[in-house]
């Protein structure tokens, strides 16, 4: 018999902020062999001091951040993916600048990696990071719609896709992981699909098709799969979470339901005039017939996931959802049966 998923919620970090404990439009996370949880923000053009890669834990103890925006050693514009090496030294990926950084745990700066182009090792948008078990790493070539794998020290490797809707092609693809086995998936955005190959870059499957129903994807921005062979995909044009099991097929779905983190509780506490308009205020409202899509109905749920960009699991099975519109993430534990 198949086993049978379960995701129980756990708990929500992060608190809208530009500087200090806190997110802004975060789009990614990786989390270190210590368990420490990076948080890249990406924000927006118009408040750029408030990227930055903060660093915090499950009980939401926070460690301070690192980062710039700009284009010198260890800065960035435009975060879209960390990732760790198993030496658990961190990577992130910059799609402005065209490049890898590559960052201590501590947040020093060690090495960059890439140049704009389209020939074998140069890269246009990178947006997915994944490492296989020999510490190599497949790079989410976005804009040249393809995948590139390098050495950790940015070594070309080889690539594979071309832009199209075939099989083994994409458009726009962005995030990326690879299994137990070392097949990759990469989440094929607007082709509206995931897409699974074999190390070497073979095709072997399609999961998912344009839709709202389920296991029909809109815009999938992320993809990861546990040990038991579930996937789990950001259905960012949907607004929520959907897994698959090891054949492809549709197994669950979750729209999200947040509480309050333990930083916001804190910042309710100290402003009583906010936390009395909170409690007076209708988090859950009942919609009206003009709200008809699920961005519309996420913007008015509160619980709801609102922008989910990154899924990432953790070594005891717990599910990572990074929301961008509302500053936060959402933790689940699996539950096999």
């Amino acid at each position: 018999m198949s086993p049978s998923l379960e995701l129980k919620y756990s708990h929500t970090l992060g608190i809208a902020a530009m500087e200090g404990r806190g997110f802004s439009n975060p789009v990614d996370l990786a989390i270190s062999i210590d368990r420490r949880i990076y948080v890249v923000s990406r924000t927006n053009p118009l408040q750029t001091y408030g990227i930055r890669i903060g660093i915090c834990n499950l009980d939401s103890d926070y460690f301070g951040d690192f980062g710039s925006y700009g284009s010198g050693n260890g800065a960035f514009v435009w975060p879209t993916a960390l990732a760790f090496d198993r030496e658990d030294t961190l990577y992130l990926a910059d799609e402005h600048n065209n490049r890898v950084t590559i960052f201590d745990k501590s947040g020093g700066f060690l090495d960059k990696w890439g140049v704009q182009g389209q020939g074998d090792g140069q890269l246009n948008g990178p947006a997915g990071l994944a490492f296989d078990e020999n510490d190599d790493v497949y790079v989410s070539d976005h804009l040249n719609n393809r995948v590139q794998k390098f050495t950790k020290k940015g070594g070309f490797l080889f690539s594979f896709g071309a832009k199209g809707e075939g099989e083994g092609e994409f458009n726009l693809p962005w995030g990326i992981c690879a299994d137990a086995d070392g097949d990759v998936f990469v989440a094929d955005w607007r082709n509206d699909r995931i897409q699974k190959f074999s190390p070497d870059g073979r095709f072997l499957a399609t999961i998912g098709e344009s839709g709202q129903g389920d296991g029909q994807l809109s815009r999938p921005s992320s993809v990861t799969v546990d040990k038991n062979g579930f996937i789990y995909v950001a259905d960012w044009g949907n607004e929520r979470i959907q897994v698959f099991d090891a054949e492809g097929n549709f197994h669950l779905k979750l729209r999200g339901q947040a509480t309050l983190s333990k930083w916001a509780d804190e910042f309710y506490e100290a402003n009583p005039d906010e936390k009395l308009e909170r409690e007076t205020s209708t988090l859950i409202p009942e919609l009206t017939s003009e709200v008809d899509t699920p961005h519309e109905e996420s913007a008015r749920i509160e619980p709801y996931f609102w922008g989910p960009t990154s899924v990432k699991l953790d070594a005891e099975g717990r599910l990572y959802v990074t929301e961008s519109n509302r500053h936060r993430i959402q933790i689940y534990q699996t539950v096999i049966s």
